[in-house]
């Protein structure tokens, strides 16, 4: 295993972000839930910049979901590998009904995360995308798709490990792209982590306000009258 953990796989990224010279100026990390966000959390707080999600579902093969053919992301954009579908044999229909269920998906997701408030603002800043690794990078085109109607200054796409073909197909779409370990053999994202458990949507939703305190400014309290001897 090349990874504890995602708090490990998060902190060896941010080691490689900052060794690229990114900081926190005009930066925002944006993390693709569930798994993406803790390993986002060590790289916001690494390199002391806010933390958001960009919400994103896979949609998978009939029969088999774990095949991503595509993804919907936050925004409403969806990618789907149409070479991919015709190879395992997935209808329009039968597709066209997942991509409206995951839809639905993810504006629950985005409200519960987000509570309440509106998307970030993303114009003109640096914005590192996070993920806990890539494998086929359906996920991430929608994402990118869909931040770039936002006019993002840059966008980074940053992760622990990832499928070096996917990785290759995805560099053109983003200003750079920054992988700990890129592999030409990846079957399972997991297989790269000893612990690699489901992250629940609570802990999602702690995170992103653990996130916002830390970058809360801590006001001085009023003044001390001096005592009167």
């Amino acid at each position: 295993m090349y990874f504890e953990d995602r708090v490990d796989a998060g902190r060896r990224l941010a080691e490689l972000l900052l060794e690229h010279g990114y900081s926190g100026e005009n930066t925002l990390v944006m993390g693709l839930p569930r798994g993406g966000v803790p390993v986002a959390y060590e790289v916001a707080s690494a390199l002391g910049t806010p933390l958001d999600v960009w919400v994103v579902r896979k949609v998978g093969a009939p029969g088999f979901q774990e095949l991503g053919l595509g993804a919907v992301a936050e925004g409403g954009i969806a990618y789907l590998n149409r070479e991919l579908m015709e190879e395992v044999g997935a209808t329009e229909e039968e597709v066209r009904d997942t991509v409206r269920r995951k839809s639905a998906e993810v504006n629950e997701r985005v409200a519960r995360y987000r509570q309440g408030a509106p998307a970030p603002a993303l114009e003109g800043k640096v914005v590192i995308l996070v993920d806990d690794g890539i494998a086929t990078g359906g996920t991430f085109r929608a994402a990118i798709q869909a931040l770039r109607l936002r006019h993002p200054g840059r966008i980074v796409l940053a992760v622990p490990v990832a499928a070096s073909q996917a990785l290759a197909e995805l560099r053109p779409l983003v200003d750079d792209a920054v992988c700990v370990f890129p592999t030409p053999a990846l079957y399972a994202i997991g297989q790269w982590y000893s612990d690699f458990h489901q992250v629940p949507d609570d802990d999602v939703v702690d995170l992103l306000e653990q996130a916002r305190l830390n970058l809360r400014p801590r006001w001085p309290g009023p003044p001390i009258e001096p005592a009167h001897v």
